[in-house]
Formats: C-alpha cells, structure tokens, sequence
C-alpha cells in the first residue's frame, strides 16, 4: 500500500469519525446543518412497505402493501391501516410500534378536540397538532425520532383530505402520495390518474395496480394488500374496503400488470 493510499484512507476514516460525532443526539448539527438521527428514521421508513392514499371527488382510498414476515401470521393481523375516528384513517409506513403510538396520539387529539369543540377535528389541524409532536421527539437527546410516516386521510366539512407527516415533523397536503420503499415509482403512476374526475370505487383498481406494480416478487416477500376509504359507500366512516370488492381490484390490478407485459 503506498503513501498516497493511506493518506486516502486515513482521511476517509477521519471523515466517519466525524460524522459519527454528531449522529448521537437528535440535539447535534453536522457541520452541513444536518441532522442524522432525523435522516436514520427516513431510512426505516425507506425500508418499510409501500403506502398509497389517493383523494378523489367523493372520498379518500388508502392502499397498504403489508409484507407477510411469516406463513403462519393470520391474515388481517398487524394492521397498517387504522382508524383516528370516524371520519379519519391512518396509513404506517416504517416502524410499526412507532406508527401506532402515532394513531394513539391522533386518536386523543380527535377526542379532545370534539370534546371542546361539539364537532369532529378537521383534517388540516389534526395533522398539524400530530407533526407538531413528531416534531418535538426531533429536539430534546433523550428521545429519539419516529422511525414512522404516516397518511392521514377523511372527509370533513370542507370535504375530502390527505396528509402526509415525514419523520422530521413536516406535514404536506396532497391530493395523491405514497411512502415506503416503492414512493417514486408509486408517485409516478399516480400523476397518471385523474383524481378530480375519479370515484373511490373506480380508483380503487388503480391504487391496488400501482402497490402490485412498485412491488418486487424477486426480492420482496409475498404480501396482504390492505385496502381502506372513506365516501358515501362506506357512510362517511372510515372502513375497511369490503373483501369482495377488494378481491376484484385486485384481480382487475392483476389482469391490467399482466397486459401491459404482453404489450411491452
């Protein structure tokens, strides 16, 4: 190995070593003005299955691609899809444990809010009461940051909506977004469809076909889609969608993946 290899090297190790300083508290800025503890839990997220919410004309649709880690898991366990009230749901991407205390916050936050107010908690203010506490879990080191992203979609009085929360704390409004590994992809596809000229039953093919299509059956495990909303077929509650139509996007989602193989 000559001199200038170890030099190299040895820049490279200061380098890590560096960065390892100011990956410890969630209280320490790289000298980029990065936080790492912040980016880590970004990555769990990457890491986690894909989630969909889609805002149509009459409602909300929230797709899931639940990673099946076992053969002997019972089907419908482990729910990434979860309910806030009921007009509100809530899609976990990332770290389970952590999403649910997410859901359980947003669930007091709802009751509390009705509670004062007489009326169900808007949407724009449910998320940004929950990012304001994923936010505060970013500045103090003895806790650490949500290994979570979550969707928060509902109807409320000023109609449909659907939120996205980062790790960090930020929150967006959109009118369709994925999370998890597969979001680029995912987002693409999205951009295709015309959400304003599209009814939860007729997008629910779409967000089935777009979870099938971002997942990889060589690398993946199998998986459970999940599959949720919230319009006027499910009385403006957020449910479950029923198995049978479940079942048929799925296999119209199928059918419309495998045509697009032939044509290719």
């Amino acid at each position: 190995m000559n001199n200038v290899t170890c030099i190299r090297l040895g820049v490279e190790s200061v380098v890590h070593i560096a960065d390892s300083i100011y990956d410890l508290y969630t209280t320490s800025y790289s000298p980029d003005g990065r936080v790492f503890q912040v980016e880590y839990a970004g990555k769990a997220v990457e890491s986690s299955g894909t989630a969909v919410g889609v805002r149509c004309k009459d409602g909300v649709v929230l797709g899931f691609e639940k990673l099946i880690i076992s053969k002997m898991l019972v089907e419908g366990s482990s729910r990434r899809l979860l309910t806030v009230d009921e007009h509100v749901g809530m899609a976990v991407s990332g770290l389970l444990a952590d999403g649910r205390q997410l859901v359980n916050r947003a669930r007091d936050e709802a009751a509390s809010y009705k509670e004062f107010y007489g009326e169900p908690i808007p949407g724009k203010v449910l998320a940004e009461r929950v990012a304001g506490f994923v936010h505060a879990y970013t500045m103090y080191w003895s806790v650490r940051p949500f290994g979570a992203s979550v969707l928060i979609g509902g109807v409320d009085k000023d109609g449909p909506f659907l939120w996205m929360i980062e790790p960090s704390g930020l929150t967006y409004n959109y009118f369709g977004c994925a999370i998890g590994k597969g979001k680029q992809p995912a987002k693409v596809e999205m951009e295709k469809i015309k959400l304003n000229e599209t009814t939860c039953r007729e997008v629910l093919k779409d967000v089935a076909r777009i979870i099938h299509s971002v997942h990889d059956d060589v690398k993946d495990k199998d998986f459970e889609l999940e599959l949720s909303w919230i319009c006027e077929e499910s009385g403006w509650k957020h449910k479950m969608v029923p198995k049978d139509l479940a079942q048929k996007a799925e296999e119209e989602a199928k059918k419309a993946l495998e045509e697009d193989m032939d044509d290719e």
